[in-house]
Formats: structure tokens, C-alpha cells, sequence
């Protein structure tokens, strides 16, 4: 349990249902009626069949979302973004319903979500000045040049994203959520396409990011594995209620099954 003038979440999720996919079975939660920063990250099911999440993310911690395709990952991510309207329920940044300042909420979090969002008659380069640009976070060409060879791509600085591979793009569209250093990360899949060195800069990049105090959120079949300190103490169970201060606290991710 947390002070009670612990800072609020960064990112909270009350009683989410998605009005389309996944979202429709799987875990049954424990905790309803929680006071406010003791929420355990849980799903419940209502009578209609529909799954309703909740959970609390403080600074430092992850989120790791897993389940079967069409479990409902993306829709989650989505609401979570602002993509997609829930059925029910609200998602609150620092206490605060995201619904009454949009943009202030927009401009503290990055989102990937399956495609890379990229313009294929663009270079690397300029990709990621437009993106950076959008995102409110413009950098100098110096910057995102370094960016570009932290992930290997300072050879494709002037190629065409178009001419890039699938592993290509993912680590461009990384690279700019990496450099534009929004405190909340939005992640669906980012190890798709991904080869082991990728992988290992990858974990190496949230593990940083969790270090300097932000939050993700992050949907993968796959577990980091490459990243101890993200994988210690992960549980699971046929009905898991995941308490995330619990496990944030002591510098470890919480797996969800919504498989």
C-alpha cells in the first residue's frame, strides 16, 4: 500500500469495456470498490459478457498485457490512447479524467500501435522530424540522426521508408517514441518484426524509461526475457488479481492474461 500522499497514477483505467473485439471473458477480478490507488489491476465480467478492466500505473512501472489475437489488446490500448471510446468506464492521468483536458493528456503520452505510421516517399530523416513534429516534441536533425544510430538505421538516414524492411520500420517508429520522451508509453506489439539485437535495445530502452520515472503500458505475445528486472516476479493463474504497486515497488512488471 502506498502513503497517502503518494503521488496519483500516472495512468488509471476504471471499470474499461471495449464496444468491440476481445474484451469477453478470461479473468475475474477480486478487488471491486477499491479506494482510489490501491486498485488491483483486474478484469471482470458483467452479466452481458463483456470484460471491464481496471488498474492503477504509477511512475517506474509496466504493464505487460498479454492474451490470444482477438482477446482484446488493441482495443484496450486504443481506449487507453484516446482512439477508441469505451463502452463504459473512464481513463484518468494523475487523478484527472482525460476527458476533461484532452490535450494535455495527448501531449504526455506516445502511442504504436500496429503500423508504424509512417509515409513511404519519405526518408527516415524526415519521418521523424513530421512525427516528432506531431507529437509536440520537434528535435534538431542533430538529434534524431542519433537517435537513428542508436538503433542502427544511420545508414538509411536518407532512404525511403518505403525501401525499408518490416524490422526497419518498427525500430524508425520506436526510435521516435523513444526520442520524443513523453512519460507514458502506449505500446502494442513494438517487438513485432524485431530481430534478437532489436529485442535487447528494445527492453534496454523501457528499462531506461522506467529508470527515469516514466510508465508503459505494453500488448506482446511475447515476454521480455531479455530484461530481468522486467520478468522477476511475474506471476500468473488461471484467475490472477495483480496488485501493480506491489510488484512496481519492488522494480517488477505485472503480467495480464486476457487470453
Amino acid at each position: 500500500m502506498r502513503p497517502a500522499d503518494a503521488p496519483p497514477p500516472l495512468l488509471s483505467a476504471c471499470e474499461l469495456r471495449s464496444p468491440r473485439g476481445g474484451l469477453n471473458g478470461g479473468l475475474n477480478g477480486e478487488q471491486d470498490g477499491a479506494p482510489h490507488g490501491e486498485r488491483r489491476c483486474q478484469a471482470r465480467r458483467d452479466p452481458y459478457g463483456t470484460r471491464a478492466v481496471s488498474f492503477d500505473l504509477h511512475a517506474g512501472q509496466l504493464l505487460h498485457v498479454q492474451g490470444a489475437n482477438g482477446s482484446g489488446k488493441t482495443s484496450l490500448l486504443r481506449m487507453l490512447a484516446g482512439l477508441l471510446r469505451p463502452l463504459s468506464g473512464a481513463v484518468y492521468a494523475q487523478g484527472c479524467d482525460v476527458r476533461r483536458d484532452p490535450p494535455a493528456y495527448f501531449a504526455r503520452v506516445a502511442f504504436l500501435g500496429h503500423a508504424n505510421g509512417l509515409t513511404g516517399e519519405l526518408s527516415a530523416l524526415e519521418n521523424m522530424r513530421y512525427s516528432l513534429h506531431v507529437a509536440g516534441t520537434p528535435q534538431d536533425d542533430d538529434a534524431i540522426a542519433n537517435a537513428l544510430r542508436t538503433w542502427r538505421l544511420d545508414a538509411c538516414l536518407h532512404t525511403p521508408a518505403a525501401r525499408l524492411s518490416q524490422g526497419q520500420g518498427r525500430r524508425l517508429a520506436l526510435a521516435a517514441v523513444v526520442l520524443g520522451g513523453k512519460p507514458l508509453w502506449l505500446l502494442d506489439e513494438p517487438d513485432a518484426g524485431l530481430d534478437a539485437a532489436s529485442l535487447d535495445q528494445l527492453w534496454a530502452m523501457l528499462n531506461t524509461h522506467l529508470d527515469r520515472g516514466g510508465a508503459a503500458v505494453v500488448a506482446s505475445h511475447r515476454v521480455p526475457a531479455s530484461a530481468p528486472m522486467l520478468t522477476q516476479g511475474l506471476t500468473a493463474s488461471r484467475t490472477p488479481t495483480l496488485n501493480l504497486d506491489d510488484y512496481a515497488d519492488a522494480g517488477y512488471a505485472v503480467s495480464v492474461s486476457a487470453a
